[in-house]
């Protein structure tokens, strides 16, 4: 997609109104676990800062409930992002375009959570129309708050000329080289609990690809649909109609689907619970299905080896539970040393997608892992974004 990008922004002398995703995970005691996400910040506070912008950071954190909550202040992240950029940051609860306007040109900004107003999430102009004020510009660089039409994310946009940060450019030219112009032949592996939640990711898919893998606990019900005995499997029968129209559209549009040819089966969803493989005829009433078998294993392996572009959400099997991984990790591994050879291109995204590479080491071996969740999904479901929308030249 084409869209504004921050080098053809000018920036010398401006204020730079710039929305990123400090919505980071801390533990108990209220250090932080995973700093990924501010450091995903840095390169777009550094060239902005470079071209001479002043930078004022707009986030949210938590789900304060539209009213300030100290548990919920952004003021724990200012050591962290000061020791990361390597310079003072003015943390401010209240802002107003004069004090702005007033700090030294190099100063760097980071302003309470976006969500200790109600206004924020219900994307109410009037509290867009005053962050806009704080600035010239926008630079929108949180792709994981983008499916929302929020205040700070969205509709700040429509009063300031719009720019996508570092962070975001590189996840926009990464999905838009998955869907829209990848290199063929493009393969998807889809996996998860259910497909409630993903039949629009589906429909979309079909359309798209040439092959589909459809693995976890949402294979079931596409087994289920075409007939097969899945035990006390965890099965949503209630869409066997629709898993039975995906299939059509699939077959109508020529992308190839490939389900689980043999299967883990085990009485007992836990941990090293008592398992056997066997054929889809052969789950017992009190069996359920919790991964994929070797046969099918080796039917997505030969896939990945015919393909140029992969899609992965979601895991293949119960991979949170040894030794109900095996898929996950043998066809993830597996994409990882295509894509080291160079022979594909291969995308990741979603919180649990994200957990089954890291199991399988292979976090640094794709090509690009989001880290968006949500957003990642309703961009691959092929919906519009607000805050990419805004982003468009």
């Amino acid at each position: 997609m084409s869209f504004k990008r921050l080098e053809t922004a000018d920036l010398a002398g401006k204020t730079a109104l710039v929305r990123v995703d400090f919505n980071v995970p801390r533990d108990d005691a209220g250090a932080i676990t995973d700093d990924t996400r501010i450091r995903s910040a840095l390169p777009t506070i550094q060239y902005l800062q470079e071209r001479g912008a002043k930078v004022v950071l707009l986030s949210h954190f938590g789900r304060p409930k539209g009213k300030p909550d100290p548990e919920m202040s952004l003021r724990f992240i200012v050591p962290a992002l000061e020791a990361a950029l390597g310079r003072s940051v003015t943390f401010v609860e209240r802002p107003s375009g004069e004090m702005i306007a007033g700090l030294n040109q190099n100063a760097i900004v980071l302003v309470e959570n976006t969500r200790f107003s109600e206004m924020e999430t219900q994307g109410d102009p009037k509290m867009a129309q005053f962050l806009a004020g704080l600035g010239d510009i926008f630079v929108m660089d949180a792709f994981s708050a983008s499916h929302r039409k929020h205040a700070s994310s969205a509709v700040v946009g429509e009063y300031l000329p719009s720019y996508a940060g570092l962070a975001m450019e590189r996840e926009l030219d990464h999905l838009s080289a998955s869907l829209d112009h990848p290199e063929t032949p493009v393969m998807a592996i889809v996996g998860g609990a259910k497909v409630s939640t993903k039949i629009d990711l589906l429909e979309n898919l079909v359309t798209r690809l040439d092959t589909l893998v459809i693995g976890g606990g949402m294979a079931n019900t596409f087994l289920f649909a075409q007939g097969h005995d899945i035990g006390s499997s965890l099965c949503e029968k209630d869409l066997k109609a629709k898993a039975l129209d995906i299939l059509a559209a699939a077959k109508k549009e020529n992308c190839r689907i490939i389900l689980p040819v043999d299967v883990v089966a085990a009485a007992a969803f836990k941990a090293h619970a008592e398992s056997r493989v066997c054929g889809l005829g052969d789950v017992a009433p009190h069996e359920m299905i919790l991964d994929a078998g070797p046969d099918t294993v080796t039917v997505i392996l030969d896939a990945l080896e015919a393909s140029k572009t992969l899609i992965w959400n979601g895991p293949l099997g119960a991979f949170e539970l040894a030794p109900f991984e095996t898929s996950t990790v043998e066809s993830a591994k597996y994409a990882a040393k295509l894509c080291k050879r160079g022979d594909i291109i291969a995308i990741a995204g979603g919180g649990d997608t994200v957990a089954a590479l890291a199991m399988a080491d292979v976090l640094d071996d794709f090509t690009f892992i989001s880290t968006a969740g949500g957003a990642f999904l309703e961009w691959m479901e092929g919906k519009t974004l607000p805050g990419v929308d805004i982003l468009k030249a």
